[in-house]
C-alpha cells in the first residue's frame, strides 16, 4: 500500500516523488495545449447555441433544458465506457483521441443539419458523446503523469489552459457571426477546422503512456470496483448531491438576458467574464488546494455558485455591467474551486491500474446528477416561472452543502496498489 493524501501539508516531498520540484509535467503542458484548441472549437457552438435553440428554433425552457441535461447525460454513460477501455492496457491517448475527433466531426453534422430539430439532435449527441469518451482518459493521465503533492497544481494549469479556449471561442463565434450577419453556419465550420486541429496536437505531442508517478501494472479492471474504496465512495456521493444543485451555465446566461434585456447580438458574450475568472483562478485554486486540502476549496466553490444564484434573484436596478460582472465572476470562480480540484481530491484515492475507470464513475455520477438538476430546473421555470425555480435550485443547493460537508474526507486516505503479475 502507499500513502495518497488529498492536498495537505504532509504530502510527500519531492524527491520521493522522483518529480523535478514544482515544475509542471510536460505531458500536462501537452494536454493543455490540446485542450485549449478544442475548447476555442466547442465553446465557438456553446456560446451561440442557447441562442440558436431558443431564440432561432423557438424551442422553449422546458424543451432546451431537457436537450441540454439529456445530452450531458448521454456524454456521461459513455464515459464508463472510455475510462474501462483506457484502463485496458494503458490505452488513454488513444481513448482520448477518439473523442476529440467525435466531437470535431459532430461540428460537420450541426453544418449539415440547416436547423431541422432531428438531424441537429444528433449532432449534438455525437459531440456530447466525444466529450463523455475523451474526459476520464484525459484526467488520468493528468494524474498519473504528476507528483500526488502537486496534482492541485496540475490540473489547475490544464483548467487555466482549457478555459484559455473557452475565452477565446465566444470571441471567434461573436466576430464570425458580427462578420456574417448571423450565418450560424460561418461558426460551424470554422468550428469543425478548429477541432481537427486539437485531434492532431494530440497526435503528435502527447505522449502515447503516461508516466506513472508510483511502480503498478495497468490491468483490466471493472470501474465500479472504485466503490470498495470508503473514501472514494464519500467523494462520489457528496459530488452527485452538489451536482443536482447545479444550474447549467445556459440558464444563468439565459435568466442574465431576459432579466436585464441584453441586446440577443451581445449574448455569446456572456460566457466570457466567467472563462476570464475561471482562466485567473485555477491555478491559484490548485495551488491552495495543494496546500491546505481539497475539501474546503470544493465546498467554497459551490458557496460562490450559491451567490450566483443570490444575485440572480436580486431585484435588478443599475448599470447592466455593475449587475453581470459579479454573478459572472462567482460563476467562474465555482468552476475554478471545483472542477479540477474534484479530480485532484479523487485521483489519490484510485490505484494507478483503475484511475481512468474510477474518475469517470465520479464524472459519470455528477454528470447525471446535474441532468436531473437542469432538466428539474427547466421544468420548474416552465411551470412556475424563473423566480420560484431559482428560490427551488438555491435551497436544494444549500442543502447539498450541508451534506457535502459531512461526507467529504478531510484527512489522508490509503489507496492500495493493484497486485502486480
Amino acid at each position: 500500500m502507499y500513502l495518497a493524501t488529498t492536498g495537505r501539508r504532509d504530502a510527500p516531498p519531492p524527491s520521493a516523488t522522483g518529480g523535478p520540484g514544482r515544475r509542471v509535467p510536460a505531458t500536462v503542458l501537452a494536454l493543455g495545449t490540446v485542450s485549449l484548441v478544442t475548447d476555442v472549437s466547442s465553446e465557438m457552438v456553446t456560446a451561440v447555441l442557447p441562442l440558436y435553440l431558443v431564440v432561432g428554433l423557438g424551442l422553449s425552457p422546458l424543451q432546451f433544458g431537457f436537450l441540454d441535461g439529456l445530452f450531458n447525460g448521454a456524454s456521461a454513460v459513455v464515459r464508463l465506457l472510455g475510462g474501462h477501455v483506457a484502463d485496458r492496457g494503458g490505452r488513454h491517448k488513444r481513448v482520448a483521441g477518439l473523442g476529440y475527433a467525435l466531437s470535431a466531426c459532430s461540428r460537420l453534422g450541426l453544418l449539415l443539419a440547416g436547423g431541422t430539430t432531428g438531424p441537429l439532435a444528433a449532432a449534438l449527441a455525437v459531440d456530447r458523446v466525444g466529450k463523455g469518451i475523451r474526459t476520464a482518459p484525459r484526467d488520468a493521465l493528468i494524474a498519473l503523469s504528476s507528483p500526488p503533492h502537486l496534482l492541485g497544481r496540475a490540473f489547475g494549469v490544464h483548467r487555466a489552459m482549457d478555459t484559455t479556449g473557452a475565452l477565446l471561442g465566444p470571441l471567434v463565434a461573436f466576430a464570425l457571426l458580427w462578420a456574417t450577419a448571423d450565418a450560424y453556419d460561418a461558426v460551424f465550420v470554422v468550428s469543425f477546422c478548429t477541432g481537427l486541429l486539437g485531434v492532431l496536437l494530440l497526435v503528435l505531442y502527447v505522449p502515447g503512456e503516461a508516466a506513472p508517478t508510483k511502480a503498478s501494472t495497468p490491468r483490466r479492471t471493472n470501474p465500479f470496483e472504485a466503490l470498495r474504496g470508503a473514501a472514494f465512495r464519500r467523494i462520489l456521493y457528496a459530488a452527485a448531491l452538489l451536482a443536482a444543485g447545479t444550474v447549467g451555465d445556459s440558464f444563468v446566461y439565459l435568466l442574465l438576458q431576459r432579466g436585464l434585456d441584453i441586446p440577443v447580438g451581445w449574448f455569446p458574450l456572456l460566457p466570457l467574464g466567467s472563462a476570464a475568472a475561471y482562466l485567473l483562478l485555477a491555478i491559484p485554486a490548485g495551488r491552495i488546494a495543494d496546500r491546505v486540502g481539497r475539501r474546503l476549496p470544493f465546498l467554497c466553490g459551490h458557496v460562490a455558485l450559491l451567490g450566483v444564484y443570490t444575485l440572480l434573484l436580486t431585484p435588478a436596478d443599475g448599470p447592466v455591467l455593475v449587475l453581470v460582472l459579479p454573478v459572472l465572476i462567482l460563476l467562474g470562480a465555482f468552476y475554478a474551486a471545483t472542477d479540477g480540484v474534484l479530480m485532484a481530491l479523487a485521483a489519490p484515492a484510485l490505484p494507478d491500474g483503475g484511475r481512468a475507470g474510477g474518475l469517470a464513475l465520479l464524472q459519470t455520477a455528477q454528470a447525471l446528477a446535474r441532468l436531473l438538476g437542469t432538466a428539474g430546473f427547466g421544468a420548474a421555470w416552465t411551470v412556475w416561472g424563473p423566480r420560484p425555480a431559482l428560490w427551488a435550485a438555491a435551497a436544494a443547493l444549500l442543502v447539498s452543502l450541508a451534506a457535502g460537508w459531512a461526507l467529504l474526507p478531510g484527512t489522508p486516505t490509503l489507496a492500495p496498489e493493484r497486485p502486480t503479475a
